[in-house]
């Protein structure tokens, strides 16, 4: 019980200090003290253009958000249900992409950011901060490591896993910056804002889950 207290309280001072980073960043978009620190990953990040890469990074952009991100989400949830059974886990899973989603789209409105506009390899519309795919990316791939943590035995199998979730949140955020669409704050911003939902979702989850057990 004391360990699942512990882990309770982990999961919400992670959540707080996601919130407060986030707060952090929107604070310095908002007195432009963060243009430099854009602009030089923007530049390094542009460096690496090939054709061969501009395809690769398009590909993880498409399977970031929308229906790919949708489809993605269903087979999850299918596959959970076959392996696994439990339907709070499938209700978990659908409430926080929903949830992380909304959020994210009133967080755009609120802060209005606009998108970059130089060098623009594909298009894209609506507002820039917080970036949609990173939140989605984070929220899908983070909550499928806790989902599938608990029933995957092997520890080279979670470490496999973990590897899996960072490589897919990690490349679809880094897909945005390539392509022109987001800054790399926007990106940074999306993952911290998801990191606050996605903890705070699981602690409520995980207090719930304790007191059914009890």
């Amino acid at each position: 019980m004391n360990l699942i207290k512990q882990l309770l309280t982990g999961a919400l001072l992670i959540g707080i200090g996601c919130a407060v980073g986030f707060f952090i960043i929107a604070l310095l978009i908002s007195d432009k003290r963060i243009d430099a620190f854009d602009a030089g990953i923007i530049s390094a990040v542009g460096k690496l253009e090939s054709p061969g890469l501009t395809k690769v990074m398009i590909f993880f952009t498409t399977i970031g958000a929308g229906w790919p991100a949708v489809l993605i989400t269903a087979g999850m949830m299918m596959g959970l249900y076959v392996w696994v059974r439990q339907r709070r886990e499938l209700i978990l899973l659908a409430a926080v992409a929903v949830g992380s989603a909304a959020l994210n789209t009133v967080l755009k409105l609120l802060f209005r950011r606009a998108r970059p506009t130089l060098h623009r390899i594909v298009e894209a519309t609506g507002y820039s901060f917080p970036s949609g795919h990173s939140m989605a990316a984070f929220t899908l791939y983070g909550l499928m490591v806790f989902l599938l943590w608990k029933h995957i035995p092997s520890a080279a199998g979670r470490v496999a896993m973990i590897i899996l979730g960072t490589f897919m949140i990690f490349m679809i955020g880094l897909s945005r910056i390539y392509l022109g669409v987001h800054y790399p704050s926007d990106v940074l911003g999306g993952f911290l804002a998801s990191g606050c939902w996605l903890t705070v979702s699981i602690w409520f989850y995980q207090r719930y889950q304790d007191r059914h057990a009890r």
